[in-house]
C-alpha cells in the first residue's frame, strides 16, 4: 500500500516538472500558446490600436459600455488584440476592458465539469466482449492552454476518455474488469492527465459506471454459481451426516456400557410422546423376548 502511494506521488511530481519545464520552454520559445507581448503586433497595429483609442475617447460616454467587460468569479476572459494573447494572460474575476475595435475575448468556464463516456463495446483479453460506460471529472487548469493550444478542449477531452477507456480494458481479462474497478479508474485518470497538460486540463477523477455482459454469458455465469452453491450445499449436508455419525457411535458406546440408560432414554421418549396428545404409542419389546417365543 505504501509503495503505491509513493509510486502515485512520483508520478504527480514527475507531471508537475513536466508542466512546469513546458511552460518554461513555451515562454522561451515564444509559442503561439503564450505569446503575449503588445510590443509584436508591428507598426501598422500600433496604428490601429491608438486610432482605436482615439475613437473611443471621441465617442465617450458612449463608448465606455463597450469598453467594459464583466467576467464572474468562476470564469477567466482571454483576450486577443489583434489577434494575439494580450500581456497577463487571462483575466478576471470582475471588471476589465477591451478597445473595442481590436480587442476580442473569449470567456472559459473553471469550474469541474462532468461528462458520460458513452457505452464502449471493448474486448477483453480473454476474448469476452463486454459494454462498459464511465464517468470523467475534469476542470480547466490554465484557461490560455485550453483556448490557444486545441479548438474545442472538451470535446477533444470527451474523444481521449473513450478511447483510454477502450485502451485500458483492452489489457484486462473479465475477472479483472469486474474486480478491480478503482485500479482501472486509477489508471485511466494517470493517462488522461498526462495527455491533457498541454491542453491545460486537470482531470481530477474517473469512475467506472457500469459493466454490462453479454446474456449468454450471464447465464453462463448463473449456472456456474448455482453449481458451485448445490456443490458447497451437499458438502455440508454431508458433513453434517459425518459429524452426527460420530455423535451417533459415542451415544452407542455410552449406553453400552450402562444398560439402564437405554430404559432411560426409552422412558424420555415415551414422555414425550405422550405431551404431544398422539392416540398411539407404539412399545418396542427386546428381541430376546420374542426369541423365547419363536422357540416354542
Amino acid at each position: 500500500m505504501e509503495d503505491g502511494r509513493e509510486t502515485a506521488a512520483m508520478r504527480e511530481k514527475e507531471r508537475r516538472d513536466r508542466q512546469i519545464d513546458r511552460w518554461c520552454h513555451t515562454i522561451d520559445d515564444d509559442t503561439p500558446a503564450l505569446e503575449n507581448t503588445d510590443s509584436d503586433i508591428g507598426l501598422c497595429g500600433w496604428i490601429l490600436v491608438l486610432f482605436s483609442i482615439l475613437l473611443t475617447l471621441l465617442t465617450l460616454p458612449l463608448s465606455i459600455w463597450m469598453c467594459i467587460k464583466i467576467v464572474k468569479e468562476y470564469e477567466r476572459a482571454i483576450i486577443f488584440r489583434l489577434g494575439r494573447i494580450l500581456r497577463g494572460g487571462a483575466k478576471g474575476p470582475g471588471l476589465f476592458f477591451i478597445l473595442p475595435c481590436t480587442d476580442s475575448f473569449i470567456n472559459v468556464d473553471m469550474r469541474t465539469i462532468t461528462f458520460d463516456i458513452p457505452p464502449q463495446e471493448v474486448l477483453t483479453k480473454d476474448s469476452v466482449t463486454v459494454s462498459v460506460d464511465g464517468v470523467v471529472y475534469y476542470r480547466v487548469q490554465n484557461a490560455t492552454l485550453a483556448v490557444a493550444n486545441i479548438t474545442n478542449a472538451d470535446a477533444a477531452t470527451r474523444l481521449l476518455a473513450q478511447t483510454t477507456l477502450r485502451n485500458v480494458l483492452g489489457t484486462k481479462n473479465l475477472a479483472e474488469i469486474l474486480s478491480d474497478r478503482e485500479e482501472i479508474a486509477h489508471s485511466m485518470q494517470s493517462t488522461l492527465d498526462d495527455a491533457t497538460d498541454d491542453w491545460g486540463i486537470k482531470v481530477e477523477r474517473v469512475e467506472i459506471k457500469d459493466v454490462k455482459l453479454p446474456q449468454q454469458l450471464q447465464r453462463a455465469m448463473a449456472a456456474e454459481a448455482e453449481a458451485s452453491r448445490e456443490a458447497r450445499a451437499k458438502v455440508i449436508a454431508a458433513e453434517g451426516e459425518m459429524n452426527a455419525s460420530r455423535a451417533l457411535k459415542e451415544a452407542s458406546l455410552v449406553i453400552a456400557e450402562s444398560p439402564s440408560a437405554l430404559q432411560l432414554r426409552y422412558l424420555q421418549t415415551l414422555n414425550t410422546i405422550a405431551a404431544e396428545k398422539n392416540s398411539t404409542i407404539i412399545f418396542p419389546l427386546p428381541i430376546d423376548m420374542m426369541q423365547s417365543f419363536l422357540k416354542h
